[in-house]
This record gives structure tokens, sequence and C-alpha cells, in this order.
């Protein structure tokens, strides 16, 4: 029988509509896309996959629904190898995520819940088993706010270490209110989330914001897209993490391929800057082809 997974996710699970447009529309515009793509993602999920596509022991905690899109979410986790011991079914509607990507790669992204709006703090106590058996737990904030610091108290008093993405961006004060921050280790996240919760426009400026919260992350990661990444831990100055080149042709889910990556090197044993050079080459090979789960990078495929 095999035993606890090293790696749990807990997060979200959604359907993803993706359309192809040539350019993005303004406020008002209506443009003509490509045909609907339908996709398995979330941020749990998507973390989860990318981290078994690598090889990990990973399970993922979250909610589908009781109709034809949470039926072919389970069945594509169990077939990436994603254990499912900790998914559970609910009436009503899973979660969508409706997507459009353009000539760039770029993306935007309108999330709508359903059964991962219904993953409530009742559940975690489900969870502690396989809480306090894993190397590294990594969460995000598509799931409702209040579970989230559930999970990290357990986490707390499991001593097991926490990997948070905080997507989608929160304000300063929400994510500094309860257990939230002190546990991170580390706080995962890119420029834009960064200068939304630190109110700053520069990256950089908003990294030394982050590091002198109270309570402060014990680590933090800040991805830099095509540039990398930078590590601050403790009181060290930033290093930097460059990442290879790579012709991009959809960002979609490339953040969850490093984040994924990064949470499976850590359970490993890694330290943090080998695991963020490890997750950098995972984030560049994500983008080098269309969708998120399906551009997921092997082992042998990692630039």
């Amino acid at each position: 029988m095999r035993g606890p997974a090293r790696l749990l996710v807990v997060g979200s699970i959604n359907a993803d509509l993706v359309v192809r447009v040539p350019a993005h529309p303004r406020p008002g515009e209506t443009v003509l896309g490509g045909d609907l793509a339908v996709h398995p993602g979330g941020k749990g999920a998507n973390q989860a996959v990318a981290a078994a596509r690598l090889g990990a022991d990973v399970a993922l905690a979250g909610r589908v629904g009781d109709d034809d899109h949470g039926r072919m979410l389970l069945a594509t986790l169990r077939r990436e190898g994603v254990r499912t011991e900790a998914m559970r079914t609910s009436p009503g509607s899973s979660g969508v995520a409706l997507i459009t990507v353009d000539d760039a790669g770029e993306n935007t992204i309108t999330v709508a819940p359903g059964a991962n709006a219904r993953f409530g703090p009742t559940d975690v106590a489900d969870l502690v088993p396989a809480i306090e058996a894993a190397a590294v737990v990594s969460l995000q904030l598509e799931i409702p706010l209040d579970t989230v610091r559930a999970v990290i108290e357990r986490c707390a008093a499991a001593h097991t270490r926490v990997v948070l993405n905080p997507s989608p961006a929160v304000s300063r004060h929400v994510l500094t209110s309860g257990a939230l921050l002190g546990a991170c280790d580390p706080l995962v996240l890119n420029e834009h989330e960064a200068t939304t919760i630190a109110g700053e426009g520069n990256a950089r400026d908003a990294l030394k914001v982050l590091r002198a919260l109270d309570p402060s992350p014990r680590s933090i990661v800040l991805t830099l897209g095509s540039a990398g990444a930078l590590i601050a831990e403790a009181d060290a100055e930033p290093v930097h993490i460059a990442a290879p080149a790579v012709t991009a042709v959809d960002t979609t889910g490339a953040g969850d391929a490093f984040t994924g990556a990064l949470a499976w090197r850590l359970a490993a044993g890694d330290d943090l800057p080998a695991a963020t050079r490890y997750a950098v080459r995972a984030g560049a090979a994500a983008v080098r082809r269309a969708g998120a789960q399906s551009s997921y990078p092997t082992p042998d495929e990692l630039p």
C-alpha cells in the first residue's frame, strides 16, 4: 500500500474554456476568435499536474461539481498520475475559467469558482493526516481565503513547509491578516501580484515592502517572466536566477508550472536556490506550447 504523498497541493480545479484572439477586446468591444477549446485547469490542479509530469509523488485536495466538467477533471488527474484520494465531489457546477489568448501569447482569465467556493474551512480537518505526512503543502487563492488560513494553521502545527502563491492577487491588508504570511517558505508571486500587494509600481521596490511586512514570509520567490526569478531569504541580498531563452507561444499556466516544480523540488529535499533553478526551466518549457497542463514538460523536455 502506498504511503502519503510527499507533496500535497490544496487548491482549485477548473475546466479552462479557451479562445485565441488576434488582440484582447477593449471595454465594449467584440472580437472574433478561433474555435473554443476545453482543457483541464485551475491553479491547484495545474501545479499538481506540473509536479506529476516531473516525477513528483503528489496529491491534490480540492472540489469538483457533479457535472461533465467534474468527471473530466478527475479523470485527467488520475491519467496524469496525481493522487485523488483527497478530492471530493459537491452538488452543482465545477469551476470554470474563461481564457482568451492573443497573438503575442498573453492571456486574460476570468474564473467562475463553482465547487471551489464550496471547499470550506470545516473540510480541512479531513486533510490533517495528509498535511502531517507531507514534506510540502502548496496553496493558492482560488479557494476561500478562510480555507487557506485553516490549512496553513494545520501546517504550522505539523511543522510542514508551506508554499503559497497569492493568486489571484489580494490587498496587503488581506494577506497580512490571520496566519498566512509568517508560515510561507516561500511566498511565490509574479511582478503583478507583488506590486498589487505591496502598492509599489516597481518589482524590486515591491520585494523590499514584502520583506518588511509583519509578519513577513520566511522566504520569497519573485518570478520575472522571461527574466527568471529573484530569491529573498532571511536578511540576505536577493539572488537572481536567470531563465533559459525560449520562444513564447502561450503563457497560460506557466506560473503554475513554475510553482509546481518548485514545490516538488523542495519536497524532494532541494534548497531554495536549487529548486528555483529547476522551476525556471519548467516555467520556460511551459510557454513553448499552447495551453496550461498540455504544455507542461517531462524532465527530458526541460531546456
